[in-house]
């Protein structure tokens, strides 16, 4: 059975186009233009995922992220918003809502499909790659385990897990927002994102050059 999508947008071109999309990677999508009519087909047939533009006719994106966390049956759903709103209070704002993920327009198709893959996989709804290859090392994310062939790599836990999302969003830029948001889970500074990301890159050494800085918004990882 396929995965069902709801895309929420009011422009229907790009619903249609996000839509067109999701069906050819093998997914249900079902589009609507209106935040009522959204939270009508949530009551109905809550989907796996809820794509979420911020900005409706009718109901503010924010609202209605905040009705499907406060709704019992509704609550573990996955929301991705996209949106033109690209202000850090209005991303952290959606993470405190418990949004998984957040996409600002204009974003390419290959990188909205990358990250509901990628969402889909950490809520155990698609099956999650848990082996990687970033060079000469070999990462299990399994087994937590990273390697230089048979020589370990020791990473502490937080090391570890900026690592694994860094893999799991494979050329597209985390944002040190999501990193302390989604990954780690805690209250810390960006800089002491930054530290990590620096120890991380000396302790995989050549390959620790695949991890890249975005200029004022967080890191990607590409070879």
């Amino acid at each position: 059975m396929s995965l069902k999508i709801l895309v929420v947008e009011d422009e229907n071109d790009l619903a249609e186009l996000i839509a067109y999309n999701l069906k050819k990677e093998g997914y249900e999508a079902l589009v609507c233009l209106r935040g009522a009519d959204a939270i009508k087909y949530l009551e109905e047939n809550p989907p796996d995922l809820l794509l979420l533009d911020v900005m409706l006719p009718d109901y503010d994106g924010f609202r209605i992220a905040q009705y499907v966390r406060g709704k019992e049956s509704l609550k573990d759903i996955p929301i991705i918003f996209v949106t033109a709103r690209d202000m850090e209070q209005d991303k952290l704002k959606g993470f405190s809502l418990g949004a998984d993920d957040y996409i600002t327009k204009p974003f390419s198709l290959k990188e909205l499909l990358a990250r509901v893959k990628a969402v889909l996989r950490r809520v155990g709804k698609e099956r999650r790659q848990t082996q990687f290859r970033l060079g000469g090392i070999h990462i299990d994310l399994e087994k937590k385990e990273v390697k230089r062939g048979e020589e370990a790599i020791e990473l502490t836990p937080t090391e570890f897990l900026i690592l694994s999302a860094l893999l799991e969003n494979y050329g597209k830029p985390v944002s040190r927002e999501y990193l302390i948001e989604r990954v780690l889970k805690r209250d810390v500074y960006d800089r002491t994102v930054d530290v990590h990301i620096k120890k991380l890159r000396e302790k995989l050494g050549e390959e620790g050059k695949a991890i890249q800085t975005v200029r004022g918004f967080g890191y990607k990882l590409e070879i």
